[in-house]
């Protein structure tokens, strides 16, 4: 089908950026060059432990990102790299979500529209 026939079907919404936390993830990793350690980002993405290790899988598996075992002071230590390929393909997202914002703003009545008008003679209850 193409795209002019289906101008609302954002064919660049990729399911594997765009779910919650791993949007959470990535948008915390954009603006990192030297990447961010495992702790900082269940601190960031308000993720437990387990699930943050579930999403960084799944992210790596797209090639999406990198992950860094290594140690610092004798401690374990797990740091986490934005690839190139994830870089790339967040940033396309992140134009197909701005179309998608401006689709939806061009489409719909203004705010102001959507909102009931207010009654002078009701007078606000006191608290």
């Amino acid at each position: 089908m193409p795209a002019d026939s289906a101008p609302f079907a954002y064919e660049g919404l990729d399911r594997t950026i765009h779910e919650k936390a791993r949007l959470g993830i990535l948008t915390s990793l954009v603006s990192q060059p030297d990447g961010l350690a495992f702790n900082d980002l269940i601190r960031l993405c308000g993720l437990t432990q387990g699930n943050l290790s579930r999403h960084l899988s799944v992210l790596e598996e797209a090639g999406l990102v990198a992950i860094e075992k290594g140690y610092e002071a004798k401690r374990p230590r797990t740091d986490i790299h934005l690839t190139r390929l994830g870089r790339q393909r967040f940033l396309d997202y992140l134009g197909v979500l701005e179309r998608v914002v401006r689709d939806a703003q061009s489409q719909s009545p203004s705010v102001a529209q959507d909102r009931p008008p207010d009654n002078p003679r009701r007078r606000p209850r006191p608290a």
